[in-house]
């Protein structure tokens, strides 16, 4: 087959689309008077609706547990799957992603599995890689930038620049490796300090900003031709709960939502831009306050995902929407926990999904069967009249024609495709605006009693782990190559080294990072125990902060407090501390070949470094209130 045949078998696919949708509206029993034609092109178009996850995948299921082994080429049985059913799209995990030449050829196989099987059209290949917090390519290998809320803080100084440029930046690394969709930007109103799963992932507490700074982004992305995907609609901002968790309820009146939750999303709607808009497992009683029965039998109000009035009535009549709508991952307790698989996906279909994210795991050749199964059940729901006929023919036109804008070339030869990726994978460009971003985020809060550059001959680092004390260690080395730095990392905590290494110092720099892990970061839900239990182990280590302020003060020490994620924590963590700064970002990578005395970097501590050192200002603005 030709690298653009694809185009050609799916003009035939979509001239039967169209016969379909005549004889459904001129039928009068659309259901019962289909021949087997019609039901083969349902079948594609209800398919081409599924995105699958491919994280793991075992050749024989485990004796215990779940499969855990990373999927990182493409096993003939998952091939076959693709190729059979013709589905829509795969999303994939940092598990999958080792490096340039691996991605590169996984993505290839993807797309070939696709092109030569039953729908004949290339797949949509997904990721969330917003940057940040959030960020599936290894650090060492893309440029992960400090992500939104650190954007947010140079909003004042440089309008949409960095929101441009990261979305440049990310846009193009992710087409030179074959992705096509970025489930990216986040576009939610962070107005709730407690919120644990956005908060950094958010530009901020202004809704205006909020949009400019997302559109900006999303059509830089675009412009790559890579498929940006603004989430979480109707608004994730004002939550306390965590959706891969439990349902979140948002109680705002409906003229809050209009003037905060939906301002982001009606604004790009209104400039044309926006292809593609993630869903949020929330509940929302201002928008819909109908009751829906779980599998417990009782009744409950009706999460965003699941919601016509919301999805149909709201995003695409009142706001005009006519793109595609893509729900967020299905197996998130927020649907999970209340609803089976196929009702979950029948559900949201009714509400006016076109794209259902991982409804069913398959990662062993056991659980393969259950996407064909899921196929066929869907299927029985259009001829029961669970679902309408001429809506999902409907639904897989406009992904079919998303797919036509975008994906222009699936199948390019493996071995340019990398030569082109390697020249722009963490380019000298790239890598000059990580930093600048880094710098021009930092913000000051309150008063400095810190002289600057610092006059200081030793300093005790007390940081979250081992590898921000590195990061730490080694930025100050290259800035301040007479300061004599020790570290202690709050996993490996010992009171009485601490204790002495801080009494041998001169100035204490105190770093803190809240909340803790959200399972969005690590992956999904799979990795729910891991986080809740790095969730206990990061309470007992932030009561630790504000007794070691204390006991530096009492000494007559200067104490520095960084907060490296959500600022919020300023409140009740640095009231004591002499200079109090920002950076919204953490990350850090280990600088590939220095495994034997590895160099770790971090643009956020290469920026504090050069702030200490006086060699730049700390000129961001808060881009949230913290009193």
């Amino acid at each position: 087959m030709m690298i653009f045949g694809w185009r050609n078998k799916t003009a035939l696919l979509l001239a039967a689309t169209l016969m379909t949708i005549t004889a459904c509206s001129e039928a009068s029993n659309p259901v019962a008077e289909k021949d087997e034609a019609d039901t083969a092109t349902l079948r594609r178009a209800i398919a081409q609706k599924i995105i699958i996850d491919l994280r793991y995948f075992c050749e024989e299921a485990p004796q215990e547990g779940p499969c855990k082994k990373p999927m990182t080429t493409l096993p003939p049985q998952l091939a076959r799957v693709i190729s059979d059913t013709g589905i829509g799209g795969v999303i994939l995990f940092a598990e999958n992603l080792v490096d340039t030449a691996q991605m590169i050829q996984l993505n290839h196989d993807l797309q070939q599995a696709a092109v030569n099987g039953l729908s004949g059209q290339p797949l949509l290949l997904t990721l969330d890689q917003e940057g940040g917090r959030v960020a599936r390519i290894p650090r060492h290998l893309a440029t992960s930038l400090s992500g939104n809320m650190a954007i947010g803080a140079t909003f004042a100084e440089h309008g949409l620049m960095f929101a441009e440029k990261t979305g440049d930046i990310l846009g193009g690394e992710l087409a030179s490796l074959g992705f096509n969709v970025n489930h990216a930007p986040t576009v939610d109103v962070n107005v709730n300090p407690e919120n644990p799963v956005i908060n950094v992932r958010s530009f901020g507490e202004n809704p205006l900003h909020v949009a400019q700074l997302g559109l900006a982004q999303l059509k830089a992305m675009q412009r790559q031709g890579v498929i940006g995907t603004l989430k979480h609609f109707p608004g994730h901002g004002d939550t306390a709960v965590d959706s891969h968790t439990g349902l979140p309820r948002v109680d705002h009146d409906r003229n809050t939502i209009e003037e905060v939750d939906l301002l982001p999303f009606r604004y790009a709607i209104e400039q044309g831009e926006v292809d593609m808009i993630m869903t949020a497992h929330i509940q929302y009683p201002q928008l819909d306050s109908s009751e829906i029965e779980n599998t417990a039998g009782e009744k409950m109000l009706r999460p965003a995902t699941l919601s016509r009035a919301i999805l149909t009535d709201l995003l695409r009549k009142d706001m005009g929407f006519e793109g595609v709508i893509v729900t967020d991952a299905m197996d998130m307790a927020g649907i999970s926990a209340f609803f089976e698989p196929t009702q979950a996906v029948i559900e949201t279909f009714r509400a006016g999904t076109d794209l259902v994210l991982m409804p069913v795991r398959l990662h062993t050749p056991e659980e393969l069967e259950r996407l064909p199964a899921l196929i066929s059940q869907l299927l029985e729901a259009v001829e029961a009249g669970k679902l309408n006929a001429a809506e999902v023919i409907a639904s897989a036109k406009r992904i079919h024609k998303l797919k036509q804008k975008y994906l222009r070339n699936p199948l390019q030869p493996s071995a340019e495709q990398i030569a082109r990726a390697e020249g722009i994978l963490r380019h000298p460009d790239h890598l000059a605006t990580e930093q600048a971003l880094a710098d021009a985020a930092l913000t000051q809060i309150g008063e400095n009693n810190v002289n600057t550059p610092l006059t200081a001959q030793t300093m005790h680092l007390l940081m979250p782990d081992r590898s921000k004390c590195l990061a730490m260690e080694q930025a100050l080395s290259r800035h301040l190559p007479d300061l004599t730095v020790s570290c202690t990392s709050l996993q490996s905590y010992l009171p009485q080294q601490q204790r002495q290494a801080m009494d041998n110092a001169d100035i204490l720099l105190v770093a803190s990072i809240t909340p803790a892990q959200s399972a969005v970061e690590r992956g999904g839900m799979e990795d729910m125990q891991q986080v809740e239990a790095e969730a206990i182990a990061h309470q007992d280590q932030q009561a630790l902060l504000p007794q070691q302020i204390d006991a530096a003060k009492r000494a007559g020490k200067e104490v520095i407090f960084v907060s490296l994620r959500a600022p919020y924590e300023i409140r009740t963590l640095a009231e004591k501390a002499d200079l109090v700064l920002a950076t919204y970002g953490y990350n850090t990578h280990v600088v590939p070949d220095t495994q034997a005395n590895p160099q770790v970097h971090g643009p956020a501590f290469e920026s504090l470094a050069r702030y200490l050192a006086g060699k730049i200002d700390a000129r961001g603005q808060l881009p949230v209130t913290i009193e």
